[in-house]
């Protein structure tokens, strides 16, 4: 069952050749984790998807308060007869129009899968990633936005299958190592633990600001938001992507480059915690 505007529907070709995100990729999308009918993160992911409508000029509905678009979730979860579930809500600029839309009223679908376990674990498998180097992430704002313009990191996963790797490592303009395909990085040396800012174009995460929000309370880290190098990985202990998904996954390897995940397990504990503490 999926959610269009709504109303639930089994059917799944609700989309038509008229539609804006089809068409130019004029839409934006929020990937939730929902536990025992509880949207991790909630606060946060909303405040970013209006600032995200607000950018993109898109007309928020007078109805669309948190309390609205939470029932609007849980509503497709229970008709889907999940109890967790990964949630992806996609908002899009109404049909009509060339480049120029004749409205910038929006419409959103939800859809739900389901989950199989309630709290984050840790892969304990080889992880392995290199650099994708045919095209770079811009460092402008769009750039930190969750839109439907996914286009490098589609490529990126094509050469990340084409060669054997788990995962790419995107760059900017500057070669400056910005994120992975599909989530924000941390790379640890002893006890300091950087990560690029979202000046150099990398996504805006959610689970990305809650570790730092954590890791500014421990008193045996220190964060650093500052520009990674691709020669520093190889200098690193640990390197990790984080998504608001899988949590904290561990990369293994780089290149020649192998890492430890220790710091990614003490992490990805203290995170679980947060969860159940609420």
């Amino acid at each position: 069952m999926v959610n269009f505007n709504g109303n639930l529907s089994e059917d799944t070709t609700l989309i038509n050749v008229e539609n804006r995100g089809l068409k130019y990729g004029d839409s934006l999308f929020e990937t939730l984790r929902v536990i025992a009918n509880k949207i991790l993160f909630w606060e946060d992911h909303y405040f970013r998807l209006m600032e995200s409508m607000r950018i993109l000029r898109m007309e928020i509905p007078m109805n669309f308060t948190m309390e609205f678009l939470e029932d609007e979730i849980l509503k497709t979860i229970k008709a889907n007869e999940h109890t967790n579930a990964r949630v992806r809500c996609t908002i899009f600029r109404g049909n009509g129009g060339l480049y120029m839309p004749v409205s910038n009223d929006v419409e959103y679908i939800i859809q739900a899968n389901e989950l199989d376990s309630p709290f984050y674990l840790l892969s304990e498998t080889t992880y392995q990633v290199d650099l994708y180097k045919d095209f770079y992430i811009n460092k402008g704002l769009l750039s930190t936005l969750k839109t439907n313009n996914k286009i490098i990191n589609v490529l990126g996963s094509v050469y990340a299958k084409e060669n054997d790797l788990d995962n790419c490592l995107l760059i900017n303009e500057d070669k400056s190592v910005v994120e992975a395909l599909n989530g924000n990085i941390f790379l640890v040396k002893g006890n300091i633990i950087k990560t690029p800012p979202i000046t150099d174009g990398c996504l805006k995460g959610i689970l990305r600001m809650q570790l730092i929000e954590m890791l500014e309370k421990l008193p045996n880290y220190e964060l650093i938001e500052e520009s990674i190098s691709p020669f520093e990985i190889q200098k690193a202990d640990e390197f990790f992507v984080t998504n608001v998904i899988k949590g904290i996954v561990p990369i293994t390897k780089y290149r020649k480059k192998q890492f430890t995940t220790d710091v990614a397990r003490d992490l990805l504990a203290k995170l679980n915690m947060r969860i159940r503490l609420g």
